[in-house]
């Protein structure tokens, strides 16, 4: 697996579509579940997955982790910025 660093100048290659996957943390479990699902729908009612992840040691922070298969790297980066635009959303991985 080559990691992407100083000594690797080009970007990895993605084929498309894939699945892919994206970890969403914030405060509140139930309105993290309400963002996935109200991105998909505005994608189109993407088919995706979600499965609840890690909570920070004090219980302050959840993180659910959402895939869902896309097309290109447009789709890709438009639901990240949802994602990362959305009030609930304190960070997106």
């Amino acid at each position: 697996m080559k990691i992407l660093d100083e000594n690797m100048p080009d970007k990895p290659e993605i084929n498309y579509p894939t699945t892919w996957g994206f970890k969403i943390i914030g405060k509140d479990k139930e309105a993290l579940q309400k963002c996935i699902k109200e991105i998909m729908k505005i994608e189109g009612d993407k088919k995706h997955s979600c499965t609840i992840g890690n909570q920070s040691k004090t219980g302050k922070f959840t993180t659910y982790n959402a895939s869902c298969i896309v097309e290109n790297e447009e789709e890709r980066k438009r639901i990240f910025k949802y994602f990362e635009d959305h009030d609930d959303v304190n960070m997106v991985i």
